[in-house]
């Protein structure tokens, strides 16, 4: 076969329902492509002759009475050779031709051209069973052009109407899209994809109103109502992430910030990204209040590219741990794909995400260094972002470990560093955290009584967070979380004799008071003489089991297992190995109920076990009080008698 060289085709009637079908996520978005075709109209002619766009603007018309959508600009227009190339050739853009062209001859960069496919016009063929375009071009000379379609397959041209360059294009909204007749629904989709586009965009309803009685007031409200909204345009040109951040306000922020996520409380802080190599891209992010909670937090990161919206929280360029701020992103360089909607997953886009988080790490360990009083008073907030953003991102890791604050049971803040080289002689390589200050105050008094400082970690987030930084630490810095009720090695007296007890007693009393034979019993001589029992559990095992917990795993648990330390420094403990075994099983039922207690709440039959049996020892301890008063009470008596009768003989 002799060899053939050639063009593939494309035909309207393949590509086409693959664009009306697949190519497009969101029905809405045909708004977009066609308002951004409008500026790019503008912004082309800006490029070529500033003073006649100086003033140049989108006006988009709603007339639910002829059923009709218009979007009309006065850009650059076309003439009826441009119409032939830029619409009638499916794909061929005009952005990019004109751009190619531009440079050429002016040397110049894009100044903000969105288009690139060629594509995005048809878009309008989702919603529409009529397509006019009117346009007439800025060149001298330049005739009017009407072009129509009711598929995009085939059309019809013909002489225009339109007096003044620019372009109309007149959408008549198919049966069954009669929401984009909706003045709302037009304006909530402007609102979405259009609020930061360099041209001025006006809305006008054109729909004829059913006429009712008005007083003077009434109609002069309403005049005054229409005069603003065609004086206001609906999105901001100039938004506050374009401008520098030397020339933005603390209140401008916060404004920025309330507007655009519909947010009451004002945001912590912010970081303004403002880069200019080597890819441009301009952006703010924002901290939001968390209040200290992690599950369901939920951030947005609005995608911008040229200032009209892509997508919201885009996990390609957006590191998962920031989706729980709020922020917007507009680079123009991220490499869209057909739809703008999404991004090629590409290594420039991982650049463009390392560099934001290289840039947030940056602003929080300047905020350490330089507003300590600061940093501490919004950890409170951050920390579950940072603790996350620490276990799930490497780099940010490395960045922000260090500067990670623990909060002491005494209400101060330190780092990792801070606590150990405080409590390096007492907790080498350990740090004593608790869950719950509240009902865990006895066993954290052990360790503060001691001169040690306990943390406080009662967060779902800290269960992993600490897992993480053990395991992270490497052989150089060794580090151990260990929960108040899990560790007692530290408050062992090592100075001090015990009480001399019988432990194999004591160990079977104890045995019967927890139901277990198996489980161990040991004597040591802690510290605090006050608390006569604990019971400690293994850190690991214990982890594991509130991880599931946490996540609705319960059945996955491993089985729990606690040990009871007696304390032989402390009297009870010696007078129950001295007791009748009977009594010495009561009370040290009654001492491993309350040693869980301050671990656990009681459950169930065993919380009205324990407060019936706590009614027994106070009708006992009653007894007995009552007895030695009446034995005071006698002797009294037989004393004051030997008196008397002394004082009579």
């Amino acid at each position: 076969m002799e060899k053939i060289n050639g063009n593939v085709s494309i035909e309207a009637q393949n590509i086409m329902p693959v664009i009306k079908k697949w190519l497009y996520s969101d029905k809405d978005i045909f708004i977009r492509e066609v308002v951004s075709n409008g500026s790019d109209a503008i912004t082309k002619l800006r490029m070529i002759d500033f003073s006649k766009a100086q003033n140049c603007s989108i006006h988009v018309e709603v007339d639910k009475d002829k059923r009709e959508l218009r979007f009309i600009d006065d850009g650059i227009g076309m003439t009826a050779e441009e119409v032939k190339q830029n619409i009638n050739q499916v794909a061929f853009s005009g952005a990019k031709a004109f751009l190619e062209e531009y440079s050429k001859t002016e040397g110049q960069e894009d100044a903000g051209i969105i288009g690139h496919f060629g594509l995005g016009f048809f878009s309008v063929f989702m919603v529409s069973d009529q397509v006019t375009i009117e346009t007439l071009s800025y060149k001298e000379g330049s005739e009017p052009v009407c072009w129509e379609s009711t598929d995009g397959m085939s059309f019809s041209m013909k002489d225009g109407t339109r007096t003044e360059h620019g372009t109309t294009i007149i959408l008549h909204i198919a049966e069954a899209e009669d929401e984009f007749l909706d003045l709302w629904r037009v304006r909530q989709v402007l609102d979405r994809y259009c609020s930061f586009m360099r041209v001025p965009i006006y809305l006008k309803d054109c729909s004829k109103k059913e006429e009712e009685p008005k007083d003077q007031a009434s109609e002069e409200a309403e005049e005054k109502a229409e005069e603003e909204t065609k004086e206001t345009p609906i999105n901001d040109v100039q938004p506050l992430y374009a401008k520098a951040p030397q020339d933005c306000t603390d209140e401008e922020y916060k404004e920025f910030y309330k507007k655009t996520f519909h947010e009451y409380d004002d945001p912590l802080f912010w970081i303004h990204l403002n880069v200019d190599y080597p890819f441009k891209m301009k952006g703010i992010l924002y901290f939001p209040k968390l209040h200290e909670q992690f599950g369901g937090i939920e951030g947005q990161i609005k995608l911008y590219s040229n200032q009209v919206f892509v997508a919201d929280n885009i996990k390609e360029v957006i590191p998962e741990f920031l989706m729980l701020l709020k922020g917007v992103i507009d680079c123009a360089d991220f490499p869209l794909n057909v739809s703008r909607s999404f991004l090629q997953n590409d290594g420039y886009v991982k650049r463009i995400s390392n560099h934001i988080t290289k840039k947030v790490a940056d602003r929080l360990t300047g905020m350490f260094k330089t507003e300590r009083e600061n940093y501490e008073k919004f950890w409170p907030d951050i920390h579950p972002f940072i603790k996350y953003g620490i276990m799930r991102d490497e780099k940010f890791a490395e960045r922000m470990k260090d500067y990670v604050l623990y909060k002491t049971t005494d209400n101060k803040m330190v780092t990792l560093q801070e606590y150990q080289d405080k409590n390096k002689e007492k907790l080498p390589e350990k740090v004593i955290y608790t869950t719950d200050p509240a009902r865990q105050t006895a066993a954290i008094k052990m360790f503060t009584d001691n001169g040690m400082d306990v943390v406080v970690l009662d967060q779902v987030i800290d269960v992993n967070f600490i897992s993480y930084m053990e395991y992270s630490a490497g052989e150089d810095k060794k580090i151990k979380f260990c929960r108040v009720d899990s560790e007692l090695d530290s408050l062992v007296s090592k100075d001090e004799e015990a009480n001399t007890v019988n432990y194999d007693k004591l160990s079977e009393i104890f045995k019967a008071a927890a139901n277990n034979d198996t489980v161990n019993v040991e004597l040591k001589p802690i510290a605090d003489v006050d608390v006569p029992v604990m019971l400690v559990e293994e850190e690991q095992s214990r982890r594991f089991n509130d991880m599931n917990r946490y996540y609705g795993r319960d059945s996955f648990n491993m089985p729990t297992k606690c040990d009871i330390v007696l304390n032989s420094k402390n009297s009870i403990i010696e007078k129950i190995s001295n007791m009748d075994t009977e009594d010495g099983k009561l009370i040290a039922k009654q001492l491993y109920d309350l040693a869980e207690m301050s671990r656990k709440p009681l459950e169930n039959d065993r919380m009205a076990e324990f407060i019936k049996r706590s009614l027994s020892i106070v009708n006992m301890a009653m007894d007995n009080v009552k007895a030695s008063s009446d034995v005071t009470i006698e002797t009294e008596s037989a004393e004051k008698n030997a008196e008397d009768q002394q004082e009579n003989a």
